[in-house]
């Protein structure tokens, strides 16, 4: 082969080499940050770009990868996340427990992303979990337990703050998993089932109050009725029987207006039978008297009658009826 071949080819190479070297092709939402002779130059956008090879350099940075860090010279610019290993917590009242979060960030400013900082990923990592230490040394078991939203709204803040210095928004925090000790889950179903035991005897005993309730009103209502009803009963019966009286009244008065009619006309043939020298109602009585001492006489152990001593007015009234009723015949 001929030496002008050779160096042809060679050259070749070479612009080959240095063409690769030179075009630097971008994909979206990545870059890259371009070093010239040790110092930052430029940040590279998505597409193509040039740069001087051997003199420009692209900055190694650290990633972090199914759970692995690798130095990489691509940025990714896209939002990405993290999940870091379960991690021993101690509550405010002094249960350790384990808790394991996600990570949502973004990078948004690719230079303070590799000059601020290291490491990037270990330093998000090692400030969530010093965060969560805190946030969760503030609060009971209890509280954790029922203020996720609360931890991740305090824990988003603090390390959004935290982060800006490196060029980072984190969009949200989510705690996958609290897990406290077997024993305190043991004591937490037991509590559990102590309230719902307790629910289930305030709901039981309400509804036999409210029963209760029921049927005291119930009979309360039966009573007020049958006390209406006798109530109407004895009013009823009360103008029943006072019209019953005053019927009764009515008709002992009519046969007392009878009585005294019959009487008064007795009185009158008495009257045109004796003549006036004699009074009616004297001489009525007479004749009553007259009838009873022969109803006495005629007993079998009435041989002796003891008389008043003001029967002997009534006798004489008698002797002078009899002389009256002698002269009459």
């Amino acid at each position: 082969m001929e030496p002008t071949l050779i160096v042809l080819i060679a050259l070749l190479v070479f612009a080959i080499i240095f063409v690769k070297k030179t075009v630097v092709i971008i994909p979206q939402s990545e870059t890259k940050i371009i070093e010239r002779l040790g110092k930052y130059h430029s940040t590279l956008s998505p597409g193509i770009n040039i740069i001087i090879p051997f003199i420009d350099k692209a900055k190694s940075v650290v990633i972090l990868k199914n759970g692995n860090y690798y130095n990489s010279s691509t940025i990714d610019l896209r939002e990405q996340v993290y999940d870091f290993d379960k991690q021993n917590v101690i509550t405010k009242d002094n249960v350790q427990t384990e808790i394991n979060a996600l990570l949502y960030f973004q990078i948004m400013d690719p230079f303070k992303s590799a000059y601020e900082i290291d490491n990037l990923p270990n330093a998000i990592e090692k400030l969530t979990q010093t965060t969560l230490r805190n946030i969760i040394g503030e609060m009971e078991l209890d509280e954790t337990l029922t203020s996720r939203d609360t931890i991740n709204t305090k824990l988003r803040a603090v390390l959004d703050d935290a982060t800006d210095k490196w060029g980072v928004k984190v969009n949200r925090v989510e705690l996958q998993d609290i897990t406290p000790p077997k024993s305190v889950l043991t004591a937490m179903e037991k509590q559990m089932q102590a309230e719902r035991n307790k629910r289930a005897a305030i709901l039981t005993s309400e509804g036999e109050k409210a029963s209760q309730i029921l049927a005291s009103e119930g009979t309360k209502a039966a009573m007020i009725n049958r006390a209406e009803a006798e109530k109407q009963q004895s009013i009823l019966m009360a103008e029943g029987e006072a019209a019953a009286r005053i019927r009764k009244a009515e008709a002992e008065a009519v046969a007392i207006q009878k009585i005294a009619e019959a009487e008064a006309i007795a009185l009158k043939k008495i009257a045109e039978t004796v003549g006036n020298s004699t009074n009616p109602a004297q001489y009525l009585i007479a004749q009553k008297y007259i009838d009873m001492m022969k109803n006495i006489t005629n007993g079998e152990n009435s041989k002796t009658v003891f008389l008043p001593y003001e029967a002997t007015s009534i006798m004489g009234s008698i002797g002078g009826i009899k002389e009256l009723l002698k002269e009459s015949k």
